[in-house]
């Protein structure tokens, strides 16, 4: 994973509350948050790959429900 820093210039015409706002979607943009959260505990390969083929088939299942309902 490449670093890049997130810069933020903040004057006097610009409020923090939307600084932090745009702080906050720079990292959701740059994944920061998703890594954090990869990282502060340690799955084993094997629970990975269970989580990842639960989320595929949620997804598969999401994805078929919707096109058969938009059939009828």
């Amino acid at each position: 994973m490449s670093m890049a820093t997130i810069q933020i210039d903040i004057d006097d015409r610009f409020p923090a509350e939307k600084a932090l706002k745009k702080f906050k979607r720079m990292c959701d943009a740059f994944g920061i948050v998703k890594e954090y959260r990869a990282r502060t505990e340690y799955k084993k390969p094997s629970v990975k790959m269970k989580e990842k083929l639960e989320n595929a088939e949620k997804r598969r299942h999401k994805t078929n429900s919707r096109t058969r309902s938009t059939k009828y």
